[in-house]
Parts: structure tokens; C-alpha cells; sequence
């Protein structure tokens, strides 16, 4: 039998779509190995959000060939949509492929040798359709992530995501259905609802208006599935209508990542962000009130081009003021073939560090006072796997992770807990 082996970087929708892989290589005879054993294919997928993540994609094709040299190296991912030639130039390198036709990769991995340099990289933006690629089990024993759609139509200034992605495409509402059917038969208790800009679901969607509060509405009525969670979604989805329609479906996790970037409007400006910080702090004011337990978590990009010392001062002052739950705190980095990129007054690799401190500082903060509020309380959370300590995690509904002992296995259940302290990044609780 012939062995795979796959290393992932990135987003979860690459986790989802290295999963579908696994399954298609499964299917195929091949068994699977973890990325640091022996095997005959080793299949990188790539993430292209930063330098560091394509030169991790580097240094790991150059080190698994010398496991077996006669292996073939197969990369695809975001990375080598958008830059397959730069790719193909390693040396160890002998197939790319893209961000679409993953559902043949079987095929075209078997059409090379471990002599041969193959690209099948396609123009991304020409593909209209969502590629449906069946999943029926995920990593976790708990949690599935789901993808419901690919592609981002938003071309903020700093992200090379829409050039690796392409247009959107939305899932058929029903193949959505029937695979959360399937993993609720398994077992597996929460879903995520994950995609590459998930707030832009069923706008491709020309012969029926379906929109993603559809799909959350569609998934709440299956049986088996207790939480329902998006990835990060983009602040103005919530209007007072979506609010208030979730907030009346009792599986949908009162927890929320909305991406803000950053704390000053001529910053978001330049971003070519859509959404102002008044009505981002309106939004998170709408969620609080009818969702009280809410947890909204961001991302915040610090040292964009031009990021004064008072523009950062205003996102560090508008971040204190509203006190998310956790925010991850990112330096920019300028991808070639982006807007920003090009722009004047680039800042100093010193001066986002110092910057990035300060949030991260302040993170921690709003952290613990998010935190706070729920000590001596009894919370229901959902337990996924042990410690290096031997005790139990899990998450709560509304995303804190939860340590806890037991001397029984707990994970895959869901069982109340009393909050009792706060560490780092988790809070502490006992069994009821």
C-alpha cells in the first residue's frame, strides 16, 4: 500500500480542504501517514498570507524529499496559485497545483514521477463554480469544519487572498445540509460554518436568493448538531435583522470574529475596508445587547503604510474602549501584486514590533476582564481532548477554553462546569 502524507498551512479552509484530500487519497488505496514519516507522495498545501508562511512551504519541500528521495512532492494551495513558476523552480518539486481541481489530484499525483516538474495551475479567476470535493470526517473529534465557500470579492488593499482564491462561489444549500447530516451521524456535536469570505455567501447565486443566515437557519434544524460557529466574518453582515435572528436560535454560539484591522478610519481607508469604527462599535453594542454572554473576538494589522504614531494611538484607544475578548494581533507584511505593496511611508520592522506588543499587552488584558465575569459560574462546555498536564479541554459556547480534571474520559461530551480561574489564555473550572 502506498503511503501519503500532507503538510498544511494557513486558514481553516485549508485544514477543510486537506481533509477532502486525505479522504480522495483513502479512497484511492493509499493510507495515510503524519508529515514526518516515510511516505511515497507528500503533498504540501499551501498559504500565501504572509512571507512566513511561503517560506515555511519552502523549507518543508526541501526537507521531506530526503526522507525518500524517490518520492513525489506535490504543492498546492494559495502559494502556488500565485506564484506556480516560483514553485516549480525548486529543485525538489515535482507537481503544483492551484486552489481549484483538487478533486483530481489523485489522478494528476499518479500521472508524475519523482523526475518530472508538472504545473496545472489554471487561471483562478475564470472558475465560477464551487468545487465540491465530499468530506466525511474530520481531525477533531468534536468540531467539524465546514466549507460552505470559496473566493473573496473585497480586494482590501493589503491581502493577496482574492488573486489566490478567485470570484465567489457559494455550496449548494443542500449539499451543505446532507454533509452536516453525515457528520452529525458521526458523532461530531459543533460545526463551523468556514470560507474564504464567508459573509459573501449566495451572492453567486442567481436562480434563488440564499443568503448565510439560509444555511445557519438550515443547519440549527439538524438533529445531533448542538453548536453552530462561523469563521471570521466581516462586521457588516450584522445588521438588526441578523442579529436578531440568531440571537433566537439556541445552537448558535454566542461568539463572533469580526475582523477589523484596525482602529482608525483613515487606516481602514487606505485598507479599502468598508465600515467605519462607529459602526463597527455599533455593531459589537447591537451583539452585546441581545446576546449578553457574547464573545467578539478580531484581527488587527499594526504598521500598515502610513500608520502614524497618532492613527496608532486611535486604534489602540478605540481597542481599550471596547474591550473584545481576544484580539490576533498580526505585523504587516506587503505581498507583492497588492495595492499596499506600492504605497509610500512603509514602517519600520522596530516600530510594528513595538506596536504589536502593545496590543498583544492590552489582548491579554481585555482578556482577563472578559474573563472575570464568568468566574463562579456554571458553563456548559464542550470537551475535545487532554492536557500535557493530564486534564481535560474544551470549549464554552461562547469560545473560552475551559481546563478541567476528571478521572472518566470526557472528551466528545458536553458537561457543565463551574469557572473557577484564569490562566494565560484559558480559565480553569470544575466538574458539576
Amino acid at each position: 500500500m502506498k503511503k501519503v502524507a500532507f503538510y498544511t498551512l494557513g486558514c481553516k479552509v485549508n485544514q477543510y480542504e486537506t481533509e477532502a484530500m486525505i479522504e480522495l487519497f483513502e479512497h484511492a488505496g493509499y493510507e495515510h501517514v503524519q508529515s514526518e514519516e516515510y511516505a511515497d507522495v507528500y503533498v504540501i498545501n499551501t498559504c500565501t498570507v504572509t512571507h512566513m508562511s511561503d517560506r515555511k512551504s519552502r523549507q518543508y519541500i526541501r526537507r521531506v524529499k530526503k526522507k525518500n528521495p524517490n518520492s513525489v512532492i506535490a504543492v498546492v494551495g494559495c502559494y502556488s496559485q500565485v506564484a506556480p513558476e516560483e514553485i516549480l523552480d525548486i529543485e525538489e518539486v515535482n507537481l503544483v497545483m492551484g486552489t481549484n481541481d483538487r478533486r483530481h489530484i489523485v489522478e494528476k499525483v499518479e500521472a508524475v514521477t519523482c523526475n518530472d516538474k508538472v504545473s496545472t495551475v489554471d487561471d483562478i479567476m475564470k472558475v465560477k463554480e464551487f468545487e465540491e470535493i465530499e468530506i466525511t470526517q474530520t481531525n477533531g473529534r468534536t468540531r467539524a469544519f465546514m466549507k460552505i465557500q470559496d473566493g473573496c470579492d473585497r480586494f482590501c488593499t493589503y491581502c493577496i487572498i482574492p488573486y489566490a482564491r478567485g470570484r465567489v462561489r457559494s455550496r449548494d444549500l443542500d449539499n451543505i445540509v446532507e454533509e452536516v447530516k453525515l457528520l452529525a451521524s458521526k458523532g461530531y456535536k459543533e460545526v463551523v460554518l468556514t470560507g474564504i469570505h464567508v459573509a459573501s455567501y449566495g451572492k453567486d447565486i442567481k436562480d434563488k436568493e440564499v443568503k448565510l443566515l439560509d444555511v445557519i437557519k438550515a443547519v440549527n434544524e439538524i438533529d445531533g448538531i448542538e453548536r453552530i460557529r462561523t469563521s471570521s466574518v466581516e462586521p457588516i453582515l450584522f445588521t438588526d435583522e441578523f442579529v436578531e435572528e440568531i440571537s433566537k436560535m439556541n445552537k448558535v454560539c454566542p461568539h463572533f470574529h469580526l475582523s477589523l484591522q484596525s482602529g482608525c478610519d483613515a487606516t481602514l481607508d487606505r485598507m479599502n475596508r468598508r465600515y467605519t469604527t462607529k459602526e463597527y462599535k455599533e455593531i459589537v453594542d447591537r451583539l452585546r445587547e441581545k446576546m449578553p454572554d457574547v464573545a467578539i473576538t478580531t484581527d488587527v494589522i499594526v504598521g500598515f503604510p502610513g500608520e502614524t504614531n497618532e492613527e496608532f494611538k486611535q486604534t489602540y484607544e478605540f481597542l481599550k474602549d471596547i474591550e473584545l475578548a481576544q484580539m490576533h494581533i498580526f505585523k504587516y507584511s506587503p505581498r507583492k501584486g497588492t495595492p499596499a505593496a506600492k504605497m509610500d511611508n512603509q514602517i519600520d520592522p522596530q516600530v510594528k514590533h513595538m506596536r504589536s506588543e502593545q496590543l498583544i499587552s492590552l489582548s491579554k488584558n481585555n482578556f482577563d476582564k472578559f474573563a472575570e465575569r464568568f468566574i463562579g459560574r456554571e458553563m456548559d462546555v464542550l470537551f475535545e481532548e487532554t492536557t500535557k498536564s493530564g486534564n481535560y479541554e474544551g470549549l464554552t459556547m461562547n469560545y473560552m477554553r475551559v481546563e478541567a480534571p476528571s478521572e472518566e474520559d470526557i472528551s466528545g461530551q458536553i458537561r457543565k462546569v463551574k469557572i473557577t480561574g484564569i490562566k494565560e489564555d484559558y480559565v480553569e473550572g470544575v466538574l458539576i
